[in-house]
């Protein structure tokens, strides 16, 4: 993955929270047991860490405009971020992510450059495509613990999005210390951006008003499921996009692509139970299987548009 060394990256939308104290989600995660993994706080079998979850107590609640949640979540109504005990902003983290050599020098630049292409791609994409003209989503990288407008979250939530704040919330140590640590990921340079852009698929969901279709929340056919498919499915519309050299990622390879669907294959339900040793359990996902998950982000890859991922219309995922 290289970047347009001339591309302006200023205007991408991220910024750092700094490390912030501990407390809980207000609405709760999916917590996987991971032999050898890290204390989440309690919950089954005691060892538990939470991966690449969209806490559907919240999208459940979501009017689909970023709106409030169900009562009894301890998401603030009026959707505002918290700010949890300790929280030092960190505004110098990004100040200096100018142009896209910085991006293909230092990681946080990268960061940045990928957002501000993905913000991009939307904001030509969801009009063109007959939808709502892009409100971009906002970015916050954490260390430790972070408020949000779902409540506050910790680091073993791993990457998600709130639709309450319409915020992406990223702990960049997931990459190493989970998908690579404990889930086996092959790694590369390229996963990040692949899960930046499914994040970023769930921003696009919620202002299409998809998440008020979530109704059944697991199991192989269920809601859920067919949420984060789809988010997969816009993953891979973007990429698709950038791999045709966006003016902002200048080169795209079958590595990065590669790259991609191992991470998807990694966080695949049945990958993840098999890890847990719990034996696989299809009536037990919410994300779907590493064979959903590749071929639905091969979907936008090749199709590249808002029908093709319509996941929900699907009578076989």
């Amino acid at each position: 993955m290289r970047f347009n060394p001339k591309a302006d990256i200023s205007g991408g939308r991220v910024s750092d929270a700094g490390r912030g104290g501990g407390g809980g989600m207000g609405g709760g995660g999916m917590r996987i047991p991971i032999p050898g993994g890290t204390r989440a706080g309690g919950g089954i079998g005691g060892v538990l860490i939470v991966v690449l979850i969209i806490v559907l107590n919240m999208c459940m609640g979501s009017n689909g405009g970023g709106g409030s949640t169900s009562p009894g979540t301890g998401i603030d109504p009026q959707g505002q971020a918290g700010s949890p005990q300790g929280l030092q902003e960190d505004s110098e983290r990004y100040a200096n992510c100018k142009t896209g050599q910085d991006a293909n020098e230092d990681v946080d630049c990268a960061r940045k450059a990928v957002l501000f292409s993905l913000e991009q791609f939307w904001g030509r994409t969801l009009p063109e495509q007959g939808g709502p003209q892009l409100a971009p989503a906002q970015t916050k990288t954490f260390s430790g613990g972070v408020g949000t407008g779902c409540g506050q979250a910790t680091s073993q939530v791993g990457p998600f999005y709130c639709p309450a704040d319409q915020g992406i919330y990223l702990d960049t140590t997931f990459f190493a210390d989970v998908l690579e640590g404990q889930l086996g990921g092959e790694g590369g340079d390229f996963v990040e951006p692949y899960v930046l852009a499914h994040e970023y698929g769930h921003h696009i969901q919620n202002l299409l008003g998809t998440m008020g279709k979530v109704r059944t929340q697991k199991g192989p056919d269920s809601d859920a499921v067919r949420l984060e498919l789809q988010a997969d499915c816009y993953a891979g519309m973007w990429t698709r996009d950038a791999s045709d050299g966006d003016g902002i990622l200048a080169e795209l390879d079958q590595g990065d692509i590669d790259e991609a669907l191992d991470s998807a294959k990694t966080v695949g339900d049945d990958r993840i139970q098999q890890k847990s040793g719990q034996g696989v359990d299809p009536e037990g996902w919410t994300h779907g299987s590493s064979e959903q998950r590749m071929a639905w982000f091969t979907t936008g890859y090749e199709q590249g548009t808002l029908q093709a991922c319509d996941t929900f219309s699907a009578s076989q995922l």
